[in-house]
């Protein structure tokens, strides 16, 4: 052990609540300085991260410029973008690859290729500029982070420990101006709950695409730190935003099997079952048109001829091409009777990614002092109305780095003294399926009414569900003792209401938020931002 980890090892922890590239990154860079605890409330593998499958932008071709990775991020934001949060990440860009490097992931080589790697291109990108690691680059990602993790003596790692609420002042009844001192969290395995002391607690527990029943992301994705963060009382913006990823496979035996924009980067193509390709009919890119794009035609041409899906087919690119550049996908679905390289490939749209989130600035700090927010927990303008392929990989790496920046250059504070978790009053809960009715519930009214296309006659109804599931969530929340699928509810139907409300008040459609009653684009637009005292600011102008 190094005399700095000797020193941080008797100085209050950051605690981490998420094991995934945010995290990590974060973790991996205070270690050194900083003991850290990291918070993982399944297995340390099913991180949002692993799931990934194309790669992360690296502005590294001779071909490339900042100018055009903004461009392409502004385009497929849709007028949201924030433009100095977009060239920030940009310009780091290259650096954050070549860390990634240095930690030991296996990126796909290519010698001609900047920094020795094969570079690929997928929807929304003007040049190819998608480091990736075949078609497994989030996995080869965090397999090679968390090994250094695992590694590191000042870095605990927990898993199956889930974070309850933050712990503000509020809790410890101070004076001073609200701050952060700390979470509550669940260790599953004791059942019991803990009041853990923090230097500084950084919430990178990625989005909230369960709360709609059809998603490509992990059972993990429940909005745990958007929802705590805003019963915190930090602000949230652009939730209306929920990103549907075109092409998840559609297959009895596998729901949330996502089939990479890289596929079609690369050649593929989207086609009806009489073998009509059909992309040409929405947008002059075809089937390299932003992701928004691409789920709504998909949409549409599913409605109108009554499909259950569409096809996308790849059996042009040839059987070699495919297992070397694609073996993860051919490999899975082939074990489910389906050979890419003959037979196209059944899809359909499923949500991948929350675009808003908890307000944050490029260091990650968000309203409550002592609160951090990286990854898809985070809004930091970089996605706007639409996330471009690929740069959440880029913005979890580029902003954990600088949040991880800010929290060394704060001064130690005393730990306060936290109250413990009072359970006195709860007992064991009599009866799940109250659960497990609510969760169901929950996700198919989202799903139903407030999906790809969207009315305000919906999204009322939908409201309206919301609220009194609310009450039915927070009676047995105040009468039992929690639990984990409890706690993913809970922090699911506060996610829920802020997707609701803030698409309320979008009146317009504007990339990922299609509206039938305000089907225009209005001339000019501005983020919708969430307060917690019941008052919004931003919105259309």
């Amino acid at each position: 052990m190094t005399a700095a980890v000797r020193t941080a090892a008797s100085r209050a922890p950051v605690v981490i609540v998420g094991a995934g590239l945010a995290g990590l990154t974060v973790a991996l860079h205070l270690a050194d300085d900083v003991p850290v605890i990291v918070l993982a409330k399944r297995e340390l593998g099913e991180a949002a991260t692993a799931w990934a499958q194309g790669g992360i932008v690296g502005v590294l071709g001779s071909d490339d410029s900042i100018e055009s990775h903004v461009r392409d991020t502004q385009d497929a934001g849709a007028g949201l973008v924030d433009e100095a949060t977009a060239r920030f990440i940009a310009e780091r860009s290259a650096d954050a690859v070549a860390w990634l490097v240095g930690q030991g992931v296996p990126f796909t080589p290519d010698e001609q290729g900047p920094l020795g790697l094969h570079l690929t291109r997928e929807g929304g990108h003007a040049v190819r500029r998608i480091a990736h690691a075949a078609d497994a680059t989030g996995k080869a990602i965090h397999d090679a982070l968390l090994a250094k993790a695992a590694a590191h003596p000042n870095i605990e790692l927990r898993q199956r420990w889930m974070a309850l609420d933050l712990i503000t002042s509020r809790h410890v009844q101070r004076e001073e101006p609200s701050r952060c001192y700390g979470i509550y969290a669940l260790d599953m395995d004791a059942r019991r709950v803990e009041a853990i002391a923090a230097r500084a607690v950084v919430m990178a527990t990625g989005g909230a695409g369960k709360v709609y029943r059809y998603t490509t992301n992990p059972d993990t994705s429940t909005g745990d730190g958007i929802a705590m963060a805003w019963r915190a009382g930090c602000r949230v913006a652009n939730m209306e935003f929920i990103q549907f990823h075109p092409t998840c496979l559609y297959h009895p035996q596998e729901r949330s099997f996502l089939i990479t924009e890289a596929l079609r980067g690369e050649g593929g193509h989207l086609k009806l079952p009489d073998g009509t390709r059909f992309m040409a009919q929405h947008d002059e890119r075809m089937e390299l048109a932003p992701r928004d794009v691409v789920a709504r035609a998909i949409d549409f041409e599913m409605k109108k001829h009554g499909l259950d899906h569409v096809w996308l087919d790849a059996t042009h690119l040839g059987e070699d091409f495919l297992k070397e550049h694609f073996p993860t996908i051919h490999a899975r679905c082939l074990a489910l009777g389906i050979d890419i390289a003959r037979e196209p490939i059944p899809v359909v749209p499923a949500v991948h990614f929350t675009c808003g989130g908890v307000v944050s600035d490029l260091h990650g700090r968000a309203d409550l002092p002592g609160l951090y927010t990286v990854g898809e927990t985070a809004y930091s303008g970089l996605h706007g109305a639409n996330r471009l392929a690929s740069n959440s990989l880029l913005e979890c790496v580029v902003l954990g780095r600088t949040c991880a920046t800010d929290i060394q250059a704060q001064p130690d504070t005393e730990p306060a003294p936290l109250p413990a978790w009072d359970e006195s009053q709860v007992e064991d809960a009599d009866e799940q399926v109250v659960i497990a009715h609510n969760w169901d519930e929950l996700r198919l009214l989202m799903w139903n009414y407030v999906g790809i296309v969207r009315t305000t006659k919906r999204l009322e109804r939908a409201l309206h569900r919301i609220d009194l599931l609310r009450a039915e969530i927070d009676d047995y929340y105040a009468n039992f003792r929690v639990s984990r699928d409890l706690l993913e509810l809970r922090n699911l139907v506060d996610c829920a209401e802020l997707i609701v409300r803030s698409a309320l008040l979008r009146h317009e459609s504007r990339g990922l938020h299609y509206s039938r009653d305000y089907p225009r684009t209005l001339p000019a637009s501005l983020p919708t931002v969430l307060v917690r005292n019941g008052h919004t600011r931003g919105g259309v102008r």
